[in-house]
């Protein structure tokens, strides 16, 4: 017997994926504008202008919302940069994820999940798998590296990689301000 695939699964290329696009489009402006607590289902209903019985169908609570929009963002991110050397991977990295969180769009949304992790645990979980998507994305930059003898073998890649962004992520949590490109070279020479 198989089972009736998910709302929202039908139709990638029809009505389904243009809603589901309007809806995630939405809800990252609300989170952008004003945070996760103002994130309301009704509100984004009426923002991409769909049904409210579509969004409570669909992503059931913000929550869910939420953990669609950062499975998205993880999907659409850019690809890693291959540039050859250790130091121009991390450095291609830092300056992507430094360009993301000084994106005035990308910058607010992130800090506003963030905060809504530190409280809610399908949030949390959602970020949780955005960023390892990112960091397996990144981690075979360390890998070549490994092969091509700049670390040593039994280097952590994954590690590695979380070095790189966790000071452009800590500057924007405890600064309010958008990491610089200076900010990034550091994490680089750091990691």
């Amino acid at each position: 017997m198989s089972s009736a695939p998910e709302p929202g699964t039908l139709r990638p290329g029809g009505r389904t994926a243009r809603v589901r696009a309007a809806v995630l489009d939405a809800a990252g402006d609300v989170l952008a504008e004003e945070g996760f607590d103002r994130l309301d289902l009704a509100d984004i209903a009426r923002r991409a202008d769909v049904g409210k019985t579509t969004v409570y169908r669909r992503w059931g609570s913000p929550t869910g919302l939420v953990a669609d929009l950062l499975a998205q963002m993880a999907q659409e991110s850019l690809p890693r940069s291959a540039t050859g050397t250790l130091r121009g991977d991390l450095t291609a990295n830092a300056l992507l994820v430094r360009r993301t969180l000084a994106d005035p769009r990308q910058g607010p949304l992130f800090r506003a999940v963030i905060a809504a992790a530190t409280c809610d645990a399908r949030t949390a979980d959602a970020l949780r798998e955005f960023y390892e998507v990112r960091v397996a994305e990144w981690a075979p930059a360390v890998e070549e590296a490994v092969t091509r003898g700049e670390l040593p073998a039994g280097t952590d890649a994954a590690e590695v990689v979380r070095a790189v962004s966790a000071p452009l992520y800590y500057r924007l949590l405890t600064t309010g301000a958008a990491p610089t490109e200076a900010d990034a070279a550091r994490a680089v020479a750091a990691a």
